[in-house]
């Protein structure tokens, strides 16, 4: 941890919905002028789109296990080097992933590959990591140690697969099968080195349906925000300070569930999201200056 150069990181699977909350830090950055530095966790894959399909197929042939939840389809030692260099000294070297000829045509590549490695713009306040590892911890690397403050965003598993199965089929072109051996195929990946990052983040933001969603692979629709409860648990108050009288009184229809617990209405969780996190983000700044 930093207190010159700090690092907030938002952890979660892919379609757990953290572009939620990088839409609330976004509101937040802008409302307080913060100039931060913005890390995707894609760019830090080991293999650009075309090679991860060959080395999955050939891992697959091999009987081995490939995924970009796990250590072999990642840079994780590059990503801890970045937190490390930058909670020391503001710096450090980044690269963006081209999702799609949109964000390619800019760089002159094709969509599906990595720009050049780059160092950060200097004079950042802080650095803000959205992605799958910001709190990976394994035998070789440790990047959650660099994290002044870790954000997990966790659904239920079964929203979080019927998340993934509509985006991937509406969006991607996947076929439902295709999306459903992914799920299986990277599920050691997935039990070994994302959910045991929720046991460090220092807030977890879990969706929770109130709707059937029991079998999650012939799921019609995903459960909106008002058919959901949004569970925040805070690991450590002592650390955050959460005011739950406050937010008692300012989240219509919001309860507290245990001790560090609240719980509010899914169409609520962008608004808790921002005065849950804002005070925190902008104690994180002032503790630089």
């Amino acid at each position: 941890m930093s207190k010159q150069h700090p690092i907030i990181a938002i952890t979660g699977s892919s379609g757990a919905g953290t572009s939620t909350v990088r839409v609330a830090m976004e509101h937040i950055f802008r409302r307080d002028g913060i100039n931060a530095a913005v890390i995707e966790g894609d760019s830090f894959h080991r293999y650009d789109r075309e090679e991860m399909r060959r080395q999955v197929a050939q891992a697959l042939r091999e009987g081995r296990n490939l995924s970009h939840f796990g250590p072999e389809g990642n840079l994780f030692d590059r990503l801890e080097a970045l937190f490390m260099e930058y909670s020391e000294h503001g710096t450090g070297l980044r690269r963006y992933y081209l999702h799609d000829a949109e964000e390619a045509q800019p760089f002159e590549q094709r969509s599906g590959t990595f720009t050049p490695w780059a160092q950060l713009p200097v004079g950042t306040d802080l650095l803000f990591y959205e992605g799958l590892h910001g709190g990976v911890v394994t035998d070789k690397v440790n990047v959650a140690r660099y994290v002044d403050l870790l954000i997990g965003v966790v659904p239920i598993v079964n929203l979080e697969w019927i998340q993934k199965i509509h985006r991937d089929t509406a969006e991607r072109g996947y076929s439902a099968e295709a999306v459903t051996d992914n799920i299986l195929r990277r599920m050691h990946d997935y039990t070994h080195y994302i959910v045991p990052q929720f046991s460090r983040t220092d807030i977890n933001f879990q969706r929770v349906p109130t709707v059937d969603t029991s079998n999650p692979f012939t799921a019609r629709d995903i459960p909106t925000l008002d058919e959901s409860f949004v569970v925040i648990r805070f690991r450590d108050p002592r650390k955050t300070r959460p005011d739950f009288a406050y937010l008692l009184h300012m989240i219509h229809d919001a309860f507290m569930s245990r001790r560090n617990t609240i719980v509010v209405p899914g169409g609520k969780m962008g608004f808790a999201m921002e005065i849950i996190l804002q005070p925190l983000i902008e104690q994180l700044v002032r503790r630089d200056h």
